[in-house]
């Protein structure tokens, strides 16, 4: 069992003609709970902000706009991801595990990231040589 988790959540996007990732936030979970009611929070509070109730005082007015109808969802699907009680349980089967855990989404302009590792599978990784040891795999 992996004891401690290094999670991030990123932003991508298009700058100048290049990629570039803006940190969202990192947090060294002590435990697997932890690390993933980090995650899942981090996921609602990016949805929020994209997609906050027009009723909020602190939504100016005319602040939201509407989108076309096939731009993708992020905030529905983070929302989403949150409440998949089945799929919590595998990411936290693949945490334990010892896998790195992405879980990432996109509408036009960006791509939401959300990363979680064990300390101890990046600790070990280090120790053995490239190429040798599949340690991490993508969820």
């Amino acid at each position: 069992m992996h004891d401690e988790f290094l999670c991030h959540v990123t932003a991508y996007g298009i700058c100048g003609g290049q990629r570039v990732g803006v940190p969202l936030g990192t947090y060294r979970a002590p435990t697997l709970p932890l690390a993933l009611w980090w995650l899942r929070d981090r996921a609602t509070w990016i949805a929020e902000r994209l997609d906050p109730s027009p009723d909020l005082p602190h939504v100016p007015r005319g602040a939201l706009a509407p989108v076309a109808d096939d731009t993708p969802d992020v905030p529905a699907e983070l929302r989403a991801w949150c409440a998949d009680a089945a799929g919590q349980e595998r990411v936290a089967e693949q945490l334990a595990g010892g896998r790195l855990v992405r879980v990432a989404t996109s509408d036009d302009t960006t791509e939401y990231e959300l990363l979680a590792e064990s300390v101890d599978a990046v600790r070990m990784a280090r120790t053995v040589p490239r190429g040798r040891h599949p340690l991490h795999a993508t969820a």
